[in-house]
């Protein structure tokens, strides 16, 4: 009899492994990152060199360019920023205004631009950014036909960066660049004097 009870005492094979682990708590996860300060590097003034395609999903490859300024401000300590575009050329006058605007329950930012020949705010692209890279997209109209919207930040340096934006009418198969933009950042008399 007690050797049956030994028997039903004995733990199974694998039990031992099972407890163990039971025991052990779940391996940590990684942080998730907090995207509220991606844009702290655009702060302050930029010369802004521009090239935009005039007729975007036509074939066309004719491009104007122009050249100014981009103002950028810290807005909500940091949870959204206000960019100023004036830039001049050619083809004439562009003044934009974007509202970016960081949303921490996605961890997500949405760049809203709007032209002052408009005069209203265009659908908001979404997205963050990832190794330095930003990338944003949204899904609008043009000529009445439905677009996928792509907006990247790219080469971003202390100094410089680059900002691309393109269209597909292919559901994002591939992808017309339409909008191209270098900065350089202005800088300050104390900034040269080093």
């Amino acid at each position: 009899m007690l050797s049956l009870l030994a028997i039903a005492f004995q733990p199974l094979p694998g039990s031992a492994q099972q407890a163990a682990s039971a025991e052990k708590p779940p391996p940590p996860q990684p942080a998730k990152r907090d995207g509220q300060q991606d844009f702290d590097w655009e702060l302050g003034t930029w010369t802004t060199r521009l090239k935009r395609r005039l007729r975007p999903l036509t074939g066309s490859n004719d491009w104007v360019e122009y050249e100014g300024t981009t103002v950028v401000r810290k807005v909500w300590n940091g949870r959204a920023n206000l960019v100023e575009l004036d830039v001049r050329g050619p083809a004439g006058h562009i003044e934009g205004l974007s509202l970016r605007l960081y949303n921490p329950e996605s961890r997500q930012w949405s760049l809203n631009f709007a032209n002052s020949a408009g005069g209203t705010l265009t659908l908001p692209t979404i997205g963050g950014f990832k190794n330095g890279r930003g990338e944003f997209y949204a899904q609008e109209t043009l000529n009445g036909r439905a677009i996928f919207v792509r907006f990247v930040i790219s080469d971003i340096t202390p100094d410089s960066c680059r900002f691309e934006q393109a269209f597909s009418e292919d559901g994002g198969k591939t992808w017309e660049v339409n909008w191209i933009a270098t900065d350089r950042r202005v800088k300050s008399p104390a900034d040269k004097a080093q």
